[in-house]
């Protein structure tokens, strides 16, 4: 699948979100703040920057690092978005998006923080916190 225009919303619908995800891909995040925000990993679309918002009056930011930012819901609570702080990268937490079967789990970062009571059956891209960290100081 092509990548295209996909649209969703928070749990109780305040905030919609339009994007346009780089590719069908979803990846998991393992990190440790990943996991205490969410409860488990991370599933996420990389979207860039083709990402809008209505209800953006309703979005609440937290700023997890000195380098990223997380969005949620203020009214539900929905996680919205994790964005890197420079360059606006956002990546949207899969479920927001109608259409849950036209997904393909390719990735998982942070893998040297997963804990070890769950694992994917899939076979992955598996990156370290210190590739993702070098990964993005070349770019």
């Amino acid at each position: 699948m092509n990548s295209k225009t996909r649209k969703g919303s928070c749990l109780c619908g305040a905030v919609q979100v339009t994007a346009t995800p780089k590719s069908n891909s979803v990846g998991a995040c393992h990190c440790v703040m990943c996991r205490k925000w969410g409860g488990g990993p991370l599933l996420a679309a990389e979207c860039g920057t083709a990402v809008s918002f209505e209800g953006s009056e309703q979005i609440s930011i937290y700023n997890s690092s000195t380098w990223a930012e997380r969005g949620f819901c203020r009214k539900c609570g929905t996680h919205l978005f994790f964005r890197l702080a420079e360059g606006a990268h956002y990546s949207i937490p899969v479920g927001l998006f109608d259409g849950a079967n036209e997904w393909e789990f390719t990735g998982q970062v942070f893998i040297d923080q997963k804990p070890s009571f769950y694992s994917f059956a899939e076979k992955t891209k598996n990156l370290t916190k210190n590739e993702i960290f070098n990964w993005h100081a070349g770019e």
